[in-house]
């Protein structure tokens, strides 16, 4: 196929405390979710400054990209700026008429694959007749260079770590009543797929792949186990290192840099574990 330019489409998050609490309030608009749980989510994102990482990150990606290939790159975000919308009107004005669309999930499912479908119609949509064609490139959960990344960090982990550390594959947490809304059990199907896949490369012929940042009311049920609770389990057990590899996300979100990196990490050193995450090439 040819393009003329790449869209790096994303999730966005804020990048200043007096936009977190707008951030979140987009993001969940709609959902019935309590002020309150808003404010506690909040302080999550004001812990570090009030700047989520992964627009830095997708910035240096787009940085790296532009080295690589000819085309000029552009940047579109669904819930923060820059909005896939105004993205998509710049390309319209600079003449773009057909790109590709890297979308920083690997996975199917709603949120993670469906939803960037619906957010590239509703961009193209507010573009108008002279929008650019946009062709989302496939999913690429079980990817070689994807499986290479998470293999080669692992690795760099396991050096710091004793031999017998426990391999601990985590992905985002969904409710279960939407395990199947894009086909039986799809999501976590691959997110158990490509921990085998990346297990096997890194060498480890025994692993768990858990769960973690669910949220909402206590009587909607998530997928299982969360990974806090696996953790005390393996510690009542005798477990006395894990590395943690967060498989489910392509580069640091806030769940990440909170969930495991801080709170986690915190939770581990009172149960006994030393804890090492490995899985990102920014790690």
């Amino acid at each position: 196929m040819d393009f003329d330019a790449v869209l790096l489409l994303s999730f966005g998050g804020p990048e200043g405390p007096e936009q977190v609490m707008p951030f979140l309030e987009n993001i969940t608009r709609g959902r019935g979710i309590p002020r309150e749980r808003l404010a506690d989510v909040a302080q999550h994102y004001l812990h570090f400054g009030g700047v989520s990482p992964i627009n830095g990150i997708n910035r240096e990606l787009i940085a790296q990209l532009q080295r690589e290939i000819e085309l000029p790159v552009y940047f579109g975000n669904r819930n923060w700026a820059p909005y896939v919308e105004d993205t998509v009107a710049a390309m319209r004005n600079n003449g773009i008429r057909r790109a590709a669309v890297f979308t920083t999930s690997a996975w199917g499912g709603y949120s993670s694959c469906t939803q960037y479908v619906e957010d590239i119609a509703r961009a193209r949509a507010a573009a108008g007749a002279d929008a650019p064609e946009l062709v989302k490139l496939r999913q690429y959960f079980d990817h070689p260079l994807f499986v290479e990344m998470f293999t080669e960090a692992i690795g760099a982990a396991a050096q710091t770590m004793p031999e017998d550390a426990r391999l601990i594959f985590t992905a985002h947490s969904i409710p279960v009543a939407a395990r199947s809304r894009c086909g039986p059990d799809l999501y976590n199907r691959q997110v158990g797929y490509a921990s085998r896949l990346v297990a096997t490369a890194a060498g480890y012929d025994d692993y768990d792949q858990v769960w973690q940042s669910s949220s909402g009311p206590p009587q909607v049920p998530w997928l299982e186990p969360d990974i806090a609770d696996h953790l005390t389990t393996l510690a009542q057990a005798g477990t006395k290192a894990v590395i943690i590899c967060p498989i489910g996300f392509v580069a640091d979100h806030i769940e990440v840099v909170w969930d495991l990196d801080h709170e986690l990490r915190a939770a581990g050193a009172g149960i006994g574990h030393r804890i090492r995450a490995g899985g990102h090439a920014k790690r």
